[in-house]
């Protein structure tokens, strides 16, 4: 298993592992806008992409947006999508992005890495969980839509990130 970053010559294999990740949260499988995003996000150096290989075969795909924080005055990575294909669990892929994900951030300065996941994902929690990240306790999240929409819709999140 390896893991590599990706640049703007190889968006097209990590698209189809962020159409997946994007399905699993509910949103449309759509390879070709998971392709237009990723290619901004590059060009904008607004994140890094991972890619976990097994021999030539994509199998995983990390996101991480580096960010702030305020109180620590450091930065930090916030990882916001983490995928790994169906039948590439238990093979170690994401043993490999967390990993390179934490040592990455490490070499660049970053005093943590973020992330949060659904409450209903288990499965990652225990990930998570077994690599070292522990359950904020001290803080409680919020989100609110920004999204012109029915009363009803209004702040009512969409999106999850892993």
């Amino acid at each position: 298993m390896t893991v590599t970053r990706v640049d703007l010559t190889h968006v097209e294999v990590a698209a189809p592992l962020f159409a997946d990740y994007r399905e699993f949260y509910g949103a449309s499988h759509d390879v070709q806008a998971a392709t237009a995003f990723l290619t901004e996000r590059l060009t904008r150096e607004e994140s890094i992409v991972l890619l976990a290989r097994d021999g030539d075969e994509a199998v995983g795909f990390a996101q991480i947006y580096p960010s702030f924080t305020s109180v620590g005055l450091a930065p930090i990575w916030v990882l916001n999508d983490l995928f790994v294909a169906d039948h590439a669990r238990g093979s170690g892929a994401v043993d490999e992005l967390l990993d390179t994900i934490v040592r990455m951030a490490a070499e660049a300065g970053a005093a943590s890495v973020k992330l949060s996941t659904a409450h209903t994902n288990t499965r990652a929690q225990a990930v998570y969980e077994r690599h070292g990240y522990q359950l904020d306790q001290t803080y409680r999240s919020y989100a609110k839509s920004t999204a012109s929409s029915s009363p009803a819709e209004k702040g009512t999140v969409h999106e999850q990130s892993t």
